[in-house]
């Protein structure tokens, strides 16, 4: 087994993240205390604002004015796949009740949340796409109460206007123009709405990521979440433009978003390598500089003598976005267990999911793609279990606890079946000890 790393990071997940928790506990520990007045000093002093923080409907008509005919199009495209599979995930789950024993029926329940917090990226990117993703799927779910926040800045008159338009679209109930910890704050402590949210979700930057860990246990989240990755896993067969070009496409989200190739073949890791610069340097200053310093301290590209090899090292990554373009894509599908969103073939790749295809695009990240995948419907509901029996189920199920719970030394657990059986069947004798 020969597993060779050709370029390796420099930095990992893990950096800065000392500096990153004091910051936003210190933010989190302020807002609570003073309430919507320091969530508005803070949209002041980080975001530049200092226009309504509850956008109004006047406001949100205004916005969907300056937004081009062909983007609402889009936009509409968007929100139906997503939206459409939102609701093939919602038929997947139904509600039961079956009959265990006789006389003991047990069942499960499927209850939204009544509040959900959707915080939308609005700062170097104006990411409308997760105005869908976020927004749409907790509607499909049943969400009553959705309350989306958002960046604002001067220069656009507050939220991007068309973050604005799809946040509506999407089915936003209260939108609030606040970006980053003190957005997630406001949607957790219930600032300007009166409503806390119950969940918190969406993308952002490693602030918001970890406002919303520091709070998980208070309110649900998503998923723990850090910088967008991307791992493809090609073999000789692959088109090294075409995979060069998709891990730019994602290196583009931020200085610290990791790009990770894994192949078979040693030609195309020295091809896709000597790609990269170019590929780069022709992408517009903002973009080209995350992405220039997202390869050179995050990009590894790994070299492996067989599939097995590869697919074993892209499961111990669990990358969020796992693309494959190989000659076997059958098998790897089969194979590959850990990842947040798989992307097979070179017909398909990471963008088509990002923005428009139908599935969710706010996935695991930091290797938590272990334990969990993304976001869905699902999330946003509470499987609660359900539970009724006659008086007859009672005569074995009654037993069997007190004699479970006083081998557990549970003495009152145990009692609570003996008055049961001693009203119910009063003339009979049970052994209730072990």
């Amino acid at each position: 087994m020969t597993i060779e790393f050709i370029k390796k990071a420099e930095k990992t997940s893990a950096t800065g993240e000392d500096d990153t928790r004091r910051i936003v506990a210190d933010m989190l520990a302020q807002i609570e205390s003073g309430g919507d007045d320091v969530a508005v000093e803070y949209g002041r002093k980080l975001d530049g604002w200092d226009g309504e923080i509850l956008v109004s409907q006047e406001t949100i008509e205004a916005a969907a004015a300056q937004v081009p005919q062909r983007l609402k199009d889009d936009l509409r495209f968007a929100y139906d796949r997503v939206r459409g599979f939102a609701e093939k995930q919602r038929a997947s789950v139904v509600d039961f009740e079956t009959e265990l024993s006789p006389g003991l029926w047990a069942g499960q329940k499927l209850i939204p949340v009544n509040t959900a917090g959707c915080y939308v990226p609005g700062g170097r990117y104006a990411h409308v796409a997760s105005a869908i993703m976020s927004i749409a799927t907790a509607k499909v779910a049943g969400v009553e109460n959705v309350v989306a926040c958002s960046a604002p800045s001067n220069e656009r008159g507050g939220v991007h206007p068309a973050i604005l338009y799809t946040m509506n679209l999407s089915g936003a109930d209260h939108i609030l123009a606040l970006g980053g910890v003190q957005g997630i704050a406001a949607m957790a402590f219930g600032l300007f709405t009166g409503k806390k949210a119950n969940i918190l979700v969406g993308p952002g930057n490693r602030f918001v990521a970890e406002a919303k860990r520091m709070l998980f246990g208070r309110t649900g989240i998503d998923l723990f979440a850090g910088p967008t990755e991307i791992l493809v896993i090609a073999d000789d067969a692959a088109d090294p433009h075409i995979v060069a070009t998709d891990l730019v496409g994602q290196a583009e989200h931020g200085l610290d978003s990791p790009a990770w190739l894994v192949t078979t073949s040693r030609r195309l890791a020295d091809d896709v390598i000597a790609r990269m610069p170019a590929l780069i340097a022709d992408l517009p200053e903002v973009q080209q500089q995350a992405a220039e310093a997202a390869w050179r301290d995050y990009g590894e590209v790994v070299v492996c003598d067989t599939d097995e090899e590869a697919a074993t090292v892209s499961d111990e990554y669990a990358p969020e976005h796992l693309e494959v373009h190989t000659e076997n894509l059958d098998w790897y599908t089969d194979r590959l267990k850990n990842y947040g969103s798989l992307f097979v073939g070179e017909e398909t790749t990471v963008a088509f999911g990002d923005k428009c295809s139908g599935t969710n695009h706010i996935l695991p990240t930091k290797g938590a793609g272990h334990y969990t995948g993304g976001l869905s419907v699902h999330k946003y509901l509470k499987v609660v279990t359900t539970q009724r029996m006659t008086k007859d189920a009672n005569r074995d199920v009654a037993a069997v606890m007190a004699r479970i719970s006083r081998l557990e030394g549970m003495e009152g657990h145990a009692r609570t079946g003996d008055v049961r059986l001693e009203k119910y069947f009063p003339d009979e004798k049970f052994e209730l000890q072990i």
